[in-house]
């Protein structure tokens, strides 16, 4: 049998499922088992919304994940006696392993034994199931419970890494030790690439495939054009959190406000910094100019994008983010920052406009070059999509990791057998 067509089975594990901002890991998974995998998602928390605030792909999702929580303490206890009598040795040499991560801090010892039984749990489902290999998206605490399973169980582990959050705590996201433990790790892109390749031993280097992410072109379809009477519309999506410079974007709307511009701003998303920009719009007096969105689902965040004369995101902080990507695809204009991976999909000048991050003044010069410029406004657009359709294209992209995850499961499953024959007992 030709191996493209084999079936590949495999876990993927996940901090929250279905996730309103992570719909790309949902897509991605759906794409993997029209690839001929089988992907069972197990998920850390249950999610934050109500079943009744689900897009219609969300619920067929929840309905088929496994949540590690909802196992409670009976579950808890149960993996735990399951797992010391199956396997003592591997149990405490996993035992071990996730107290050493937290070294010699209380709470971080805590968190040990939580993500140890977490682990136990995820380890035993997934043997239940008969899936090798669990695959995690982002190096954080799930991917902490990924690493500890594979210690215990004859189960190989992966992560993808985004950035940046990962690179500017190398020791707290036990990085290090999570690459050294991978079989092997996806980036998303050359700097996120980079940045393992400074923190990780040259040996360690061969782990690293690229696989960038992407957009279903189908479903973020040209916007329809439309000339833009009244107010300029200015988008923004993403959870309102420091790192997203939403505050750089307010500061920017004001010097346009008050250069007599008619503009109008608009915040897709929610998070801890809400408040204090709500506070900062209010007392610059252009409350007038912003509105406050919340979260939306993915079958409802279309019509926002359509009602966008330009989309800008003034980041300190990114990996190579699918919001710009969304309105990329359908042709509206963008602005960002100079920074991390943005510059990976925008190109200054040809695909979108970039300022240097917290340059307010710049940012606000930029904003007005496309109110003023219709043309630009349609070039930018106009390649936008084009570079999307290039470089970031769901389907392809996704056919490229299928290719990645079927060559490294491959090579991996010896390893595991040796493995696993030589500890595990």
């Amino acid at each position: 049998m030709n191996p493209a067509l084999q079936q590949v089975r495999m876990a993927y594990l996940v901090s929250e499922y279905p996730a309103i901002s992570h719909t790309f890991i949902l897509r991605e998974v759906k794409r993997l088992r029209a690839l001929n995998f089988e992907v069972a998602v197990a998920s850390i928390n249950s999610p934050r919304r109500p079943s009744g605030g689900f897009a219609s792909e969300e619920r067929e999702e929840n309905a088929t994940t496994f949540y590690i929580k909802k196992a409670g303490v009976t579950g808890a206890l149960r993996a735990h006696l399951r797992t010391i009598i199956a396997r003592p040795a591997a149990y405490l040499r996993g035992l071990v392993f996730a107290l050493a991560l937290g070294e010699t801090d209380l709470v971080q010892l805590l968190y040990a034994i939580f993500y140890f039984t977490e682990a136990l749990i995820l380890g035993n489902w997934m043997e239940d199931c008969g899936l090798p290999h669990v695959h995690v998206h982002f190096a954080n605490p799930a991917s902490t419970v990924g690493l500890i399973a594979s210690r215990v169980f004859a189960i190989g582990f992966s992560f993808t890494v985004h950035g940046p959050d990962e690179f500017y705590d190398v020791r707290g996201q036990r990085l290090r030790e999570k690459i050294e433990g991978a079989s092997f790790v996806i980036c998303i892109g050359y700097f996120a690439r980079s940045q393992l390749m400074k923190v990780a031993p040259f040996g360690n280097w061969n782990k690293f495939d690229i696989a960038p992410l992407g957009v279903d072109l189908g479903v973020f379809a040209k916007a329809p054009s439309r000339l833009t009477i009244g107010p300029f519309k200015i988008l923004c999506v993403g959870r309102l959190v420091p790192a997203k410079g939403q505050h750089t974007l307010v500061a920017a709307l004001d010097l346009l406000v008050k250069a007599g511009r008619d503009v109008n701003l608009r915040f897709i998303g929610d998070g801890p910094d809400r408040a204090s920009l709500e506070h900062d719009v209010t007392s610059r007096g252009i409350a007038g100019c912003v509105s406050f969105e919340g979260s939306v689902n993915q079958d409802q965040i279309g019509r926002f994008y359509r009602e966008a004369d330009a989309f800008v995101l003034a980041s300190f902080a990114e990996g190579i983010p699918v919001v710009l990507m969304e309105a990329m695809a359908m042709e509206i204009p963008c602005v960002s920052t100079m920074i991390t991976g943005v510059p990976e999909l925008i190109r200054d000048g040809v695909d979108g406009l970039l300022v240097m991050p917290s340059d307010e003044r710049a940012l606000a010069e930029t904003i007005a070059r496309l109110i003023d410029d219709e043309g630009l406004r349609r070039r930018l657009g106009s390649a936008g999509r084009r570079r999307v359709a290039e470089k970031y294209d769901l389907n392809t992209n996704v056919e490229l990791l299928a290719r990645i995850f079927r060559s490294r499961l491959s090579q991996k499953s010896c390893a595991v057998i040796a493995r696993v024959n030589g500890e595990v007992s």
